[in-house]
């Protein structure tokens, strides 16, 4: 006679718990979510660009709060100045010198929300430490907090009050998405159920403090074939040779585009990139550094343009 085994729970990945914790407040926006982890296990930068009132801020906070980052938001806005960002140095009497106080940036999660409404000036105070994780002010190069990851959100340039981000700084986005409208089914849930700000404040941590260095740690050694790679590059050359761009894809665009295929691959669960996942991530990866060769009332899908341009091999 058999008997039955009690079978104990498998207990959920830390980036299952992250996206289910998530899909609790950021209703029917799964994709999403899952192109923000991934752009933060690629150890990059995301923006997100849509219209006031969708989320943006809400699944910034979300990111935070469910890796247990520390976390600061910074208002953008046209009369800030850079020193409101880095910090500044002020005269303290009883020391007799001049004492650096430290700006918001000095966080492990920076949200800048509506980046595009600062001055070039302001935006250009963000550069240095997106890229080099670190911040130079008053002739003193200071580190940034590990892990260091920026999310920025922009409302579309139409709108009354806004400055362009210029290309170099676009550049320093790993990914851009858009949230959009939830679907019918999700909004119902959302005129009809708890206050998001209500399930934000009940939301902990979903990893331990370490779980997210090993985590962006795993992601660089999934594999990635040499015909993964001849996909990439076919994707990144026809970009260079289409009259549709005004210029191609950088070799850090391509860099960018491996990363985040094995961050996506990562979190599917597989130890090497396939096809798919870097057809998951294109979109996110290219569409805000490739600019239409012809100005034109119609938006180009980019991310669908490529994917059928360029067959996989």
């Amino acid at each position: 006679m058999l008997l039955k085994r009690h079978l104990e729970p498998v207990p959920a990945s830390p980036v299952a718990r992250v996206i289910e914790a998530a899909g609790r407040i950021i209703l029917g926006k799964e994709a999403q979510v899952r192109l923000s982890l991934a752009c933060l296990l690629a150890r990059g930068h995301l923006l997100i660009e849509d219209i006031p009132g969708v989320g943006k801020t809400t699944l910034a906070h979300v990111l935070a709060r469910s890796l247990g980052l520390h976390f600061q938001r910074i208002q953008f806005t046209s009369d800030m100045l850079p020193a409101d960002i880095l910090g500044v140095s002020v005269y303290e009497r009883e020391s007799g010198a001049f004492q650096f106080h430290p700006g918001p940036i000095f966080a492990q999660v920076i949200l800048a929300d509506e980046v595009n409404r600062a001055t070039p000036k302001t935006q250009s105070a963000l550069l240095e430490a997106m890229e080099e994780h670190q911040v130079t002010a008053e002739g003193e190069t200071r580190k940034l907090p590990e892990p260091f990851f920026v999310i920025a959100t922009q409302n579309p340039s139409e709108q009354v009050g806004t400055f362009p981000l210029p290309e170099s700084q676009l550049d320093r986005f790993l990914m851009r998405i858009e949230l959009g409208y939830p679907d019918r089914d999700a909004e119902r849930t959302l005129l009809s159920g708890v206050d998001r700000r209500d399930l934000l404040a009940g939301l902990g941590p979903c990893m331990a403090p370490g779980e997210l260095v090993e985590l962006q740690e795993n992601a660089q050694d999934v594999h990635v074939a040499p015909a993964l790679l001849d996909y990439v590059q076919a994707i990144v050359d026809h970009t260079r040779r289409s009259p549709e761009f005004a210029a191609g894809l950088s070799p850090r665009a391509a860099l960018a585009l491996v990363h985040s295929a094995r961050a996506w691959a990562l979190i599917e669960g597989r130890d090497k990139v396939i096809p798919e996942d870097v057809q998951a991530v294109l979109p996110g990866v290219a569409t805000h550094r490739l600019r239409p060769a012809h100005d034109s009332a119609r938006r180009i899908d980019v991310g669908a343009m490529l994917l059928a341009a360029v067959p996989i091999p």
